[in-house]
């Protein structure tokens, strides 16, 4: 688990809520300050110092933040004062509202996350919204999609690197024959390994698969399926491969071409950089031969900008 790179903490947690109050005085509020305490705080301290400000003030430091900040600023540090779960739940169930539909964004949480990080984001987003995650995946998603994701948000799955070489060898030739040798695509094979089998498991068979047909198993699954199906079975694959290329990845698509998918650059960089963000700047230098930073850097602008570079850390 990478931690985050930050310079040592001199202030506690009262210190803080006392610096952010000074901040948000006067007329405009001091982003920089903002943004150079709560950047640098990881979830344990953030917790701590939205209690303090809450009993220094009798204030919630959320309300406060929300009507001091604007914009992607305001989503991103938002977003960034919830813990791991509570930040997942809220993405998820966002991603799930008729208004603000992006199935895209739940696929990626869902299917990118540990089994034991969806047992606690689930927790998270029943106490939190009143409502189970599969009652949200049941009435928004639909076909094979729904069916996947139903599954893979239930199964509880072996989370160790074993792995059973004879069983890799038989869901390879059992994907094989459900995809590229038949006319047509047997969904249900598909899906009964991707939501079953852990995530060593699945890189084993995408190994195996490669051996014996001489394709990878990711184009097999662009070739053999589409849409939001294809999306959460290449995220699951690609999560259980190499987590930190697979972010690297959806990091390049939302800065590359015209405009920024800001949405997607804000819920990667603050989901990720308490989890693997310095194995994500690396994957990044090494496939696109620019650091993320300097990506950031010129894709954005502002203490917008300034927030997402003081997450990522030093530029390299």
């Amino acid at each position: 688990m990478a931690t985050l790179s930050v310079p040592p903490v001199l202030s506690s947690p009262r210190d803080d809520a006392m610096q952010l109050y000074r901040a948000f005085k006067g007329f405009g509020s001091d982003k920089s300050a903002v943004i150079n305490i709560l950047a640098h705080r990881d979830a344990a301290q953030r917790s701590l110092i939205q209690h303090e400000y809450r009993t220094l003030y009798s204030e919630d430091l959320l309300k406060r933040l929300s009507s001091e900040l604007t914009g992607k600023l305001e989503t991103a540090v938002l977003l960034w004062m919830h813990d791991l779960p509570g930040r997942d739940a809220i993405i998820v169930r966002q991603a799930l509202m008729t208004g603000t539909l992006n199935l895209e964004a739940a696929t990626e949480v869902i299917c990118s996350r540990t089994p034991s990080q969806i047992q606690v984001f689930k927790q998270h987003y029943h106490a939190k919204f009143g409502v189970y995650l599969e009652h949200d995946i049941e009435s928004h998603t639909s076909g094979d999609h729904k069916k996947l994701l139903l599954a893979y948000a239930s199964m509880p799955r072996y989370e160790g690197r074993e792995v059973d070489r004879e069983m890799a060898v038989k869901d390879a030739k059992a994907l094989y024959k459900a995809g590229e040798k038949k006319w047509g695509t047997d969904e249900k094979t598909f899906i009964h390994i991707f939501s079953e089998r852990s995530a060593a498991h699945l890189a084993a068979v995408d190994s195996a698969y490669h051996d014996m047909y001489g394709n990878s198993l990711e184009k097999a699954i662009k070739k053999e399926t589409s849409g939001y199906f294809e999306h959460a079975l290449k995220t699951i694959l690609l999560c259980s491969v190499n987590p930190a290329k697979y972010f690297a990845k959806v990091l390049r698509k939302a800065m590359k071409g015209m405009g920024t998918n800001d949405t997607a650059l804000i819920r990667v960089i603050v989901t990720r950089t308490e989890i693997d963000m310095q194995y994500i700047k690396a994957e990044y230098l090494k496939k696109y031969k620019k650091t993320l930073n300097d990506a950031v850097h010129s894709e954005t602008s502002g203490h917008y900008r300034a927030f997402l570079l003081a997450l990522l850390g030093p530029n390299q």
